[in-house]
């Protein structure tokens, strides 16, 4: 019973634990056989899993806009002030709690993956889910985690002997593990889930979608992209402020969604109505402010607040307006919904020659254009759409993450990001191999990332 308890407690704090990752003494008790040992432990593991993930969303959130030109500095707190003055050292905070965020679903995923099939009695139908979820949130936890960092140590056991000293494993191949785990979840999840808030057939074609568009495999991004707008589970809200209003949306593929008990709003480094609202740590640039009101944007003006009052100082009066408190309908963090899918297949088509007339680029942007009450777009070139496309995705994704990410992986980011800040440098392509993570595992001595 005792054993329990304490499980449980574990659970609860992994969504905040800054414990080393890479030997982390309390995942080291998930070994013990009564943890994941009959059919009635399994929805209490799988609870833990989806606890440990869900410190990803709002972690890469601040990651995702934050490293780029989206949000600047307002407060106290030295991590935020290394990402605003784009002087970023290896012991940001928030680069530490992505990387713990990682490895605590990874450590989580694995230990289902290589308990669950010896456990008898449970259902060969939640048997499969399950495990399909493990390796989708697994997959996912390495895509972020190898896009933020860069290669990093493949863990692929809840061996602490054998985990103490790995070294760092290269992104191609942790890439091919995430599209092994992708593939393996496909035609083994729900399409159509409770809610937004659980792993999905279609949330891993989404993932799909997103990970050949990053590898600028087309082809394939497009035509997942497609599955997922074909498959009609999904549509665009009407009004655009109902994304930034409401969780679980009719466009919502998958998000992580929070309650009273355990919204993140009182952790200092993934609480983002605490930060955005609360204590106005981080608030919208003047570029995103300025970007987000053009005319182009239309009606995603509604990402962004502003109150007169807050006019003091450095403060520019607006508020990012996506992220409510714990008692709010608009506290969750979307990891992906409809609109990025017609963003994607509009960027793989335009890629492929496909740019203006009948279901190209041009279409698709006018789509999302349509619902924002912003003026459709008509016949580009090739490289002019780039750059339609580019800032649609601003306006569109603007604080869920996606800004810095797009800038890297387009090749942009050297680019625009020194108009940004003159402290700019191509080392912030990349986040910092946390210290504590480099002091802990002899194998990352000497293996920082170039520039830190």
């Amino acid at each position: 019973m005792r054993a329990k308890i304490f499980l449980i407690i574990l659970f609860t704090g992994l969504a905040s634990s800054c414990n080393e990752l890479l030997e982390p003494e309390p995942i080291d008790l998930l070994t013990d056989d009564i943890v994941l040992n009959e059919p009635k432990d399994v929805p209490t593991v799988e609870i833990g899993l989806y606890e440990a993930f869900r410190v990803i969303a709002p972690a890469s959130v601040i990651a995702g806009d934050f490293m780029a030109d989206n949000l600047i500095h307002n407060g106290t707190f030295t991590q935020y002030r290394e990402l605003g003055t784009k002087r970023i050292t290896s012991a940001n905070a928030s680069a530490a709690t992505l990387w713990s965020a990682v490895y605590n679903t990874v450590y989580l995923a694995n230990f289902i993956i290589e308990r669950l099939p010896g456990v008898p009695g449970v259902a060969s139908a939640e048997r499969e889910r399950v495990l399909a979820t493990a390796r989708f949130l697994r997959g996912y936890a390495y895509f972020i985690g190898v896009y933020s960092f860069g290669d990093m140590p493949k863990v692929v056991t809840t061996s602490i002997e054998d985990n103490k000293d790995i070294p760092r494993t290269a992104k191609s191949e942790i890439l091919a593990m995430v599209l092994e785990d992708y593939l393996y979840a496909i035609g083994k999840l729900p399409e159509d889930p409770a809610n937004a808030g659980f792993a999905s057939e279609f949330a891993v074609r989404a993932a799909l979608a997103r990970y050949y568009l990053y590898l600028e495999n087309w082809a394939e991004a497009a035509a997942f992209a497609t599955e997922v707008i074909d498959s009609e589970l999904y549509s665009l809200e009407p009004e655009f402020e109902t994304v930034v209003q409401t969780d679980f949306t009719d466009e919502a593929i998958f998000e992580m969604g929070y309650n009273l008990s355990d919204d993140p709003g009182t952790n200092s480094s993934i609480g983002l109505n605490n930060l955005f609202v609360g204590r106005r740590e981080i608030i919208p640039s003047n570029q995103a402010v300025v970007a987000l009101a053009s005319d182009e944007s239309g009606d995603r003006f509604s990402s962004i607040d502003f109150n007169s009052e807050d006019l003091v100082g450095s403060d520019n009066g607006w508020s990012v307006a996506k992220y409510g408190t714990a008692d709010q309908d608009n506290n969750n963090v979307v990891v992906f919904r409809l609109a990025e899918m017609y963003l994607i297949r509009a960027e793989a088509r335009a890629h492929l020659g496909n740019v203006t007339g009948p279901n190209s680029a041009q279409s698709d942007i006018n789509i999302l254009r349509e619902r924002a009450n912003a003026p459709l777009i008509g016949t580009q070139s090739q490289a002019q759409m780039y750059v339609t496309i580019e800032n649609e995705r601003r306006y569109e994704l603007a604080f869920e993450g996606h800004r810095w990410y797009d800038l890297v992986r387009t090749g942009r980011a050297d680019v625009v990001m020194p108009g940004f800040s003159l402290n700019w440098k191509t080392t912030y392509n990349v986040l910092p191999i946390p210290q504590r993570e480099i002091q802990n595992n002899p194998s990352l001595v000497g293996q920082q990332n170039p520039g830190y």
